[in-house]
């Protein structure tokens, strides 16, 4: 296991932890939220012996994606206590900055201890994505417990376990920052919420009661903040029901209820004045929304339905007028995503659970068994590349210059071009 301590003088590292820029991976799917990256050259192909800038091991299982900050990386990961890593192992939760040019550990911090808490074979207790802003990581365990760290050395600033929940099948919803708060979806087996903390103190500043008439309340998806005719919107999809709310207040501004949809997983995507999002289990549909509602909109505001081959898992990506997505059974489908029409459904991968990238001209897919689909964007199907690293993968891509970040279950790996 890294060592806690820091294996680098934080004062001989050439580091810029500053403001976001752009070419900078500060959240669960990048700068916009949405799975896009503006990076070119980006690599078409690789194996683990070619293409590969460094590949780095990390202790423990975790399924967050990689955060990317000027020359830092950051990730989370449940070490096991006793060495040995069954399920019912307690575990050390901890948060790992990495040197951006080597790989090499930075500092490797723990914020909790838990009691063997229960997790569904698909997630691990390490599965939201930190966040970055203004030289601060806030790194999120769900239930489990929430932190704010220094980024350049690892401090702890504050950290709460105070917001308790039963969530089923472990934790999953990634934080988003909006002015002065921390959101996150909290979608317990009872009492559905959204909290928001200080993000200075992690005190709660408000809550928002989800309201469904979903039989099963837990669900893991991590909200979008978006921006319509100049009013910011949090849109926020749980068990039966997406609720647009005032990020600043809780306050709701419309919902949309879809009925018994429930575990919703695949963040929500936006474009062309809609949210495109998936119901969750057992049968998904698809749900493209119009965004500009009040009050109730299920009546109002649908736009269109596509009820074949959408995600359990992996979100979305919208490229110009086609909406992409991926079944969890590697069935990639191109559609119109103004009218729902369907340009091609096609095999592209194994199982999948990974969020789509958009970067470079391309669409990038990493299925479980650890292959990465290049596709060529446009309405007819065309695989540019297959890529298998032969190892087990859940977590999504972050780009990172022109290099690309992929998390296996052991290790994490840069691949270039």
């Amino acid at each position: 296991m890294i060592s806690k301590t820091a294996l680098f003088s934080a004062a001989g590292l050439a580091l810029t932890l500053s403001s976001v820029i752009g070419a900078d991976w500060p959240e669960f799917r990048g700068a916009a939220a949405q799975g896009h990256s503006d990076a070119t050259n980006l690599p078409l192909t690789w194996s683990p012996n070619s293409h590969i800038a460094w590949k780095t091991p990390v202790a423990g299982i975790g399924w967050s994606s990689p955060v990317v900050v000027g020359t830092r990386i950051f990730l989370t990961s449940a070490v096991s206590l006793s060495g040995k890593e069954e399920a019912t192992a307690d575990r050390s939760l901890r948060v790992i900055s990495l040197d951006a040019t080597s790989g090499k550990p930075v500092w490797d911090v723990e914020l909790f201890q838990v009691k063997s808490p229960r997790a569904h074979r698909k997630n691990s207790h390490a599965s939201p994505t930190p966040i970055f802003e203004d030289k601060k990581l806030y790194v999120h365990f769900g239930h489990l417990g929430t932190a704010c760290l220094d980024a350049l050395n690892g401090k702890t600033l504050w950290s709460t376990q105070e917001f308790a929940y039963s969530p089923v099948h472990g934790n999953g919803s990634s934080p988003v920052l909006f002015e002065d708060l921390l959101i996150f979806n909290a979608d317990a087996e009872t009492e559905p919420k959204v909290i928001a903390l200080d993000k200075a103190t992690g005190k709660m500043r408000w809550s928002f009661a989800r309201q469904s008439e979903a039989k099963k309340k837990f669900s893991f998806c991590t909200p979008l903040i978006i921006d319509v005719n100049g009013q910011k919107e949090l849109i926020t999809p749980g068990s039966g029901v997406v609720n647009a709310l005032n990020p600043k207040t809780g306050e709701e501004i419309w919902r949309f209820n879809y009925d018994q949809g429930y575990s919703v997983v695949p963040r929500p995507v936006y474009a062309h004045g809609i949210i495109f999002l998936s119901s969750g289990y057992d049968k998904p549909v698809l749900y493209a929304i119009k965004a500009d509602g009040k009050g109730d909109v299920t009546a109002t505001h649908l736009a269109w339905t596509i009820d074949k081959a959408a995600p359990h898992n992996p979100s979305m990506a919208v490229i110009g007028d086609e909406l992409y997505f991926v079944a969890d059974n590697g069935i990639l489908t191109c559609a119109d995503a103004k009218t729902g029409t369907i340009h091609y459904s096609e095999r592209c991968t194994g199982p999948i659970s990974a969020s789509l990238l958009a970067a470079d001209g391309k669409l990038y897919l990493q299925d479980e068994k650890g292959l990465g689909v290049v596709v060529k964007p446009g309405k007819t199907f065309s695989i540019l590349a297959k890529n298998d690293l032969g190892e087990h993968s859940l977590a999504s891509y972050a780009v990172i210059g022109s290099d690309l970040l992929i998390r296996t279950e052991g290790n994490l790996y840069r691949v270039k071009k």
